[in-house]
């Protein structure tokens, strides 16, 4: 699954397809109830085999509605349910005033506050069908009060179990817009992160941009999609429009839209792929490209060989290290494979480069905070070749941003964490860094797209959601959560490889958006292949297990 939606394109979705006499509102959410139930039995399967009490949470909206189905369809399974309403009941929408009706027959409904959820335990399974994907505002001081009252420890119980707790379409703090949470009038004892978790997140149709970008705190430890019959009227929307970008919007917003890379990405790309793309034998190895990465003064080399080893390994046909000549030695006594060449200044890179051959540059890792790093970039720029800005080629420009943004092309890409990212974008960092007071709020997808739009190239935020955008709007997310997640690539030197990974792609003849995808992509690859206990120079030598089972 692939496509990233907003929430307002899956109400579009929705209402499409209830439009076109295909499908009622009450049918979908009976699909989407019964989704949920089916997941939950997935995940625990000993909740289908004996009877369990729950807790069903419902909010004012259409989210309630399903969780109306959820109480419904597990108290017909054989389990104890006990439903809180937070809201009027005399004000639910039509659908959602159905099933609460239809609930109504089975059980009672109470009220969503700590006192009466307190009372209400011990229980196996929390549903929260509050808020979900239509949160705008922040959860109030009652409802705060009924999800802390979940998570209490059982005061004189000590053998129960903590519930299961299981979100319809999302944790109620969670803004999808941003993945950030929209705190509550009141913080109560723990904190917002404990009380509003899931251990399951069901979504439906596609996941939202709020279920990867995860901001300071994930809300979720897993996030499944369940199917509710929308992938025909889809298609259709999607193919019923020209967008500037189709292949990554369906089409019924006007904002571009967004995808999580994922190996059906990868499949894509067909024989650009250096584990499919396999060399005829008249190939040169010209033909695959030639790598310059630039590097600092002895005792600063390490950086550049990583990224040099990175542009190796992912298919570059050539790799060169330049670098001042009194570092020359320290650079052969390590490399073999990957040529070096002395490069002294901005005067040295300009000679050089008057070789045509070198088809991509990356500048930045171990460089150095000098003004001749300042004037390495600047010819670089100039020399209209592709090219990867990293680390130090990127803080040099700290308080003269306006200079690099001058001189970026199309063919650039730009590799910031987020230190780095504030330092060339401020402004955008801080409203990014904002507390969400209401939704949608400002996230890390529309910060990256600001701020490419403005440096007029390929900005890759890195993180472990790494978000990449090109100039028009287009972008993608690299998730590393989940089942994807890998805590042990933040190690030093993993970001240097990173900027190998994409100057060999671009030495290749991949655009520098597709570079920065794949090289996301593989970045993490290598990292879930290789495990607990990598070090940055492990990554590149993983390159090529991760090629041969892509090959399969």
């Amino acid at each position: 699954m692939t496509e990233l939606l907003t929430a307002a394109q899956m109400r579009a979705i929705e209402q499409a397809a209830i439009d076109s006499g295909e499908v009622t509102g009450l049918e979908l959410m009976e699909r989407a109830g019964r989704g949920v139930v089916e997941a939950i039995f997935e995940e625990w399967p000993d909740f289908a085999e004996t009877s369990h009490r729950a807790v069903v949470l419902c909010g004012p909206g259409n989210n309630g509605g399903d969780g109306f189905v959820v109480a419904r369809l597990l108290k017909e399974w054989g389990w104890e349910v006990e439903v809180f309403l937070y809201g009027d009941q005399a004000k639910l929408p039509p659908d959602a005033k159905v099933n609460c009706e239809r609930w109504l027959e089975m059980g009672e409904v109470g009220t969503a506050d700590f006192n009466t959820i307190y009372a209400a335990r011990p229980f196996d399974l929390r549903v929260d069908a509050v808020f979900g994907a239509g949160l705008k505002r922040s959860p109030s001081d009652a409802l705060s009060g009924a999800f802390h009252a979940t998570w209490m420890t059982l005061k004189g119980d000590k053998s129960h179990p903590r519930p299961h707790r299981v979100a319809v379409d999302c944790p109620s703090c969670l803004d999808l817009a941003s993945g950030k949470a929209i705190l509550p009038e009141k913080v109560w004892e723990g904190d917002i992160h404990i009380n509003y978790y899931a251990d399951l997140t069901v979504s439906f149709h596609r996941l939202k941009i709020g279920h990867i970008l995860f901001g300071d705190w994930g809300y979720s430890n897993k996030s499944v999609v369940v199917d509710i019959g929308l992938e025909a009227i889809s298609e259709r929307l999607g193919n019923s429009e020209i967008t500037e970008s189709p292949a990554f919007d369906i089409g019924v917003h006007p904002k571009l839209g967004v995808r999580l890379l994922a190996k059906t990405d990868c499949d894509s790309f067909g024989s650009e792929w250096p584990a499919t793309d396999l060399m005829k034998l008249e190939d040169h190895k010209y033909d695959h490209g030639h790598a310059l990465i630039l590097s600092g003064p002895p005792g600063h080399g390490g950086a550049a060989r990583l990224a040099a080893r990175g542009a190796l390994r992912i298919g570059a046909g050539l790799v060169t290290v330049g670098c001042p000549n009194d570092a020359v030695p320290e650079h052969a006594a390590q490399l073999n494979a990957i040529m070096v060449r002395p490069v002294d200044g901005a005067d040295g890179l300009a000679a050089v480069l008057e070789d045509a051959r070198i088809s991509s540059i990356c500048l930045g890792p171990g460089l150095g905070l000098t003004e001749a790093t300042r004037e390495m970039v600047e010819v670089a720029l100039k020399s209209k070749r592709k090219l990867v800005l990293d680390a130090d080629a990127l803080s040099i420009f700290r308080n003269n941003e306006s200079a690099l943004f001058a001189l970026c092309h199309e063919d650039v890409v730009l590799t910031p964490h987020g230190g780095e990212f504030a330092r060339l974008f401020p402004d955008i960092a801080e409203k990014l860094n904002a507390p969400a007071t209401k939704g949608p709020a400002y996230s890390k997808v529309d910060a990256t797209r600001e701020a490419a739009a403005r440096a007029g190239c390929v900005v890759l935020y890195k993180g472990a959601d790494t978000v990449i955008a090109r100039p028009d709007g287009r972008c993608a997310i690299n998730s590393a959560h989940y089942e994807r997640a890998a805590p042990w690539l933040a190690t030093a030197g993993s970001g240097d490889v990173l900027a190998g990974f994409i100057a060999g792609l671009l030495a290749r003849g991949f655009s520098p958006m597709q570079a920065a995808e794949t090289a996301a992509w593989l970045h993490v690859e290598c990292a879930l292949s290789f495990g607990p206990g990598l070090i940055a120079e492990d990554l590149p030598e993983e390159l090529p297990k991760v090629f041969r089972a892509l090959a399969v």
